[in-house]
């Protein structure tokens, strides 16, 4: 391998079994014909079989960060899996050089029953570590964490936040030559996740870390990464420059949405939200409002039963596709129970989108029930006019209220 790459993925593939029952008749199949001196044919697919990673190539250069985007089901985290040694390609080859810290699974590595002390050095062994090298680093491992007493704690009294934070700790204290953080940052409050970014940041810097990195959230993609690889059913559909390809995944979400909503297969048949209306300041409804104006949006629903606590939501895309803004009432107000036909009005003031054209996407979820009851079922446009020196993702101020019929 280059002595320049840290990762070469070539060609790699990973099957799974549908079937636990028998994914364990197959494990026990391949036990044997191993113990006999045969091998196994795992480059083809069996009964009930299927692809999750499906001829998967690629490189990580030193130094250099990319991430992976796909959604749920897409093969991201078997990829890391494998990447950590967790998992063996069934097809294609791996090759890594330098010591790996992993972040892929919360409470992955950790002994429910022992202390996060006693975890930190099971974690830090299984990550290369040495008693003298843990030793050294243990303060600040625990000062990282900031989960205070409770490192003389058993570990399955953690919440997943805590989990988080010392796995990460420890991960980062190894000093990798590679980085694979999957997702599970998003667990831990912002405090925290900002405070990991600034340590991953340190890491490229000091240390020339190559970090592979999993996430839904763009903005973090933007910002942490240079190179991104978009996944879809276990294959790789495109990898580019970050700010390319999240507009390539983004593009492909709005598209996949459309497609659904015009087949009737995404959108409620409930049809609970049946107009939304933008107006300006003066009350006039319009599609267009000048950056830094007074943005009102109505959502007309109708329902024949009660939805409790309804959560009412509206996301921005601009003119690239590239997510812009999403706001909801949970974050503002508990809502009050709807029936029937009424409306809900969040007011925005100042709104203080960059020019550009927007699309917008709304939705209904219930809160008691955790369960989305609608999306996407109206895409309005909303065209900001006349610039400002706004820049970057920011909290608008919301009101937000219910105006029966």
């Amino acid at each position: 391998m280059d002595g320049n790459l840290a990762i070469k993925v070539e060609h790699v593939s990973k099957k799974y079994c549908r079937y636990i029952r028998r994914s364990m008749g197959y494990g026990i199949q391949d036990i044997g014909l191993n113990l006999l001196g045969m091998t196994t044919k795992s480059d083809r697919l069996r009964k009930d079989e299927f692809w999750a990673v499906d001829d998967v190539s690629f490189e990580v250069h030193r130094g250099e960060t990319i991430g992976i985007m796909g959604r749920n089901g897409s093969g991201k985290s078997t990829i890391l899996k494998m990447l950590n040694g967790i998992f063996m390609p069934d097809k294609g080859r791996i090759e890594i050089s330098g010591r790996v810290g992993a972040l892929i699974e919360i409470g992955a590595g950790f002994h429910p029953m022992l202390t996060g002390k006693a975890n930190i050095y099971i974690n830090g062994a299984i990550l290369g570590m040495s008693k003298q090298e843990i030793n050294r680093k243990f303060n600040d491992i625990v000062e990282f964490a900031g989960i205070g007493n409770f490192i003389d704690t058993p570990v399955k009294n953690y919440s997943s936040g805590m989990y988080v934070r010392l796995g990460f700790a420890v991960a980062v204290h190894s000093e990798p030559d590679i980085l694979l953080v999957d997702e599970v940052l998003s667990v831990g409050d912002r405090e925290f996740q900002a405070k990991c970014y600034r340590k991953m940041h340190e890491l490229k810097k000091k240390n020339d870390v190559s970090i592979v990195l999993i996430s839904h959230n763009e903005y973090t993609m933007r910002e942490f990464t240079e190179r991104c690889i978009v996944m879809n059913q276990g294959k790789v559909i495109y990898s580019n420059a970050s700010e390319d390809a999240i507009s390539f995944y983004i593009n492909k979400t709005i598209r996949e949405r459309e497609a659904a909503a015009q087949t009737d297969k995404y959108i409620s048949k409930k049809d609970i939200i049946r107009d939304v209306t933008f107006s300006d300041r003066t009350g006039k409804k319009t599609d267009k409002i000048p950056t830094g104006g007074k943005l009102v949006i109505d959502f007309y629903y109708e329902s024949e039963r009660k939805i409790k606590k309804p959560i009412f939501g509206i996301t921005f895309y601009n003119s690239s596709g590239l997510f812009a803004g999403f706001y909801n009432s949970y974050e503002n107000v508990v809502l009050p129970d709807i029936q029937g036909k009424g409306r809900v009005r969040v007011s925005i003031d100042p709104f203080d989108f960059p020019v550009d054209t927007y699309s917008a996407g709304v939705g209904i979820s219930e809160e008691e029930e955790s369960n989305t009851l609608e999306w996407g079922a109206v895409a309005q446009q909303l065209i900001i006019e006349r610039p400002n020196n706004t820049r970057g993702l920011l909290k608008l101020k919301q009101t937000w209220e219910v105006i029966p019929k």
